[in-house]
């Protein structure tokens, strides 16, 4: 149960540390969309509207990444819980 935990604690700060990088990285594409958008409505040429969506895109892409790491997270600290409950109790 022990190496358990120490597995489980490890992944966890793994998943926290790309949490920190998704999040950087999401930061960026979502301005980088938001800046697309605005050259988009400015220009009104098909070109600028493709690289808005293919921007936005990357940006929505990166956030379900992130939202699927906070829900791993998540299950990997009740696990751990569980297992800090066992030794325990």
């Amino acid at each position: 149960m022990e190496r358990r935990l120490k597995q489980a604690s490890a992944r966890l700060r793994q998943l926290r540390e790309e949490l920190n990088v998704i999040d950087e990285q999401l930061a960026h594409l979502s301005d980088e969309a938001d800046d697309m958008g605005i050259r988009s409505l400015v220009s009104e040429t098909p070109g600028a509207s493709h690289d808005y969506h293919h921007a936005q895109a990357h940006a929505d892409a990166m956030s379900k990444h992130r939202l699927h790491v906070v829900e791993s997270i998540a299950e990997l600290e009740r696990r751990q819980d569980l297992l800090l409950d066992r030794m325990l109790g």
